[in-house]
């Protein structure tokens, strides 16, 4: 069998095979990541405001009906005070759901230099100028560990920001159904007692 001249006793060549330490699969979980996060957030969001919208109802309509009726039905004063009460706390307590964080929203380029600042988030820069900014984001995209420490950073206190949303939601939507349920009770009682 003839070999070929090429092949024959010619040191195969190895080719240097480039790895990518952050392979297409890190991007695409980042992005989903991301996406999700803004989804639940858009969630709490409308919940809170489904809450607040239903609760106000609730409290302009026990205003304006139930207390002008105390006089006839003292009875009513209690329960009428305690829906309202449960109506007011879960408002308080969806609005600080939704409250938003203000930060100072500037950097130095020593944070940057020692990567102590995440320029993806808005809160980090929004009071910095545009040309800040760039410069500490090109900073940031010649240093991939800089940068997708600062993708895992975002990501993490987006997972924190959701946490208190969730917790203050649930806490509202909470003292709604129980404090709802108590006042059904109140009234009931009150009423069955005149």
């Amino acid at each position: 069998m003839a070999r070929s001249p090429d092949s024959a006793d010619e040191p195969k060549k190895k080719k240097k095979s480039k790895v990518d330490p952050f392979p297409r699969a890190v991007d695409t979980m980042f992005r989903l990541v991301a996406s999700n996060h803004g989804q639940f957030s858009s969630m709490a969001d409308g919940k809170a405001n489904l809450l607040i919208q239903v609760n106000s109802i609730i409290t302009t309509g026990s205003v304006s009906l139930l207390f002008a009726r105390f006089g006839a039905n003292p009875q009513l004063i209690i329960p009428g005070f305690l829906l309202v009460g449960v109506s007011v706390a879960s408002i308080v307590l969806a609005v600080l759901a939704t409250r938003p964080n203000v930060t100072q929203g500037t950097f130095t380029r020593e944070d940057v230099a020692l990567k102590r600042t995440n320029l993806l988030f808005f809160g980090n820069f929004h009071g910095a100028s545009v040309e800040e900014y760039e410069w500490a984001v090109r900073e940031m995209m010649k240093d991939p560990d800089y940068l997708y420490g600062s993708m895992t950073r975002d990501i993490y206190y987006t997972g924190l920001v959701l946490e208190r949303k969730y917790r203050y939601l649930r806490w509202a939507y909470n003292v709604f159904m129980y404090g709802l349920v108590v006042a059904v009770i109140a009234f009931a009682i009150a009423v069955v007692a005149r």
